[in-house]
């Protein structure tokens, strides 16, 4: 037992080439792994045909009865995006202004971080009202 602790005392960690080849090995196998299941799918697996019944669309089983759902203008897409863009920004902020103090003591680095991430927040939304990204007036 004694001689165990001992071993496992002196053993050095792995080596940083080690540690590249392990990673790349297991990418490597993941890539098999994907590509062998998606070949033998393809091999194997029964090919889809198109009908005319097949294309319809399909409501519980029975004809469809009624209009179609109305289509969404892009617009609702396009606000949702931008929404979800500038929502996680918005976050990045909070973490600045938690962590303000901290931030104070390293120096120039951080504050051209902010800056930069300031510039890129600025660049796109002047992006988005030169390309009228939120202008409700045209269609389209």
């Amino acid at each position: 037992m004694n001689s165990v602790l001992f071993w496992a005392e002196q053993s050095q960690p792995y080596s940083e080439d080690f540690s590249a080849f392990a990673f790349v090995l297991q990418f490597l196998t993941a890539l098999l792994v994907a590509g062998g299941m998606l070949g033998v799918s393809n091999l194997i697996g029964q090919k889809g045909r198109r009908t005319k019944e097949k294309d319809i669309p399909y409501e519980c089983g029975k004809d469809p009865i009624g209009p179609q759902a109305p289509r969404f203008s892009v617009k609702f897409y396009m606000v949702a995006m931008l929404f979800i863009l500038f929502d996680i920004e918005t976050i990045f902020f909070f973490v600045w202004a938690i962590s303000y103090k901290d931030l104070l003591s390293r120096g120039w680095e951080v504050l051209l971080v902010i800056l930069f991430f300031l510039l890129v927040l600025a660049v796109g939304f002047i992006y988005e009202i030169r390309k009228k990204a939120l202008d409700w007036t045209q269609k389209g």
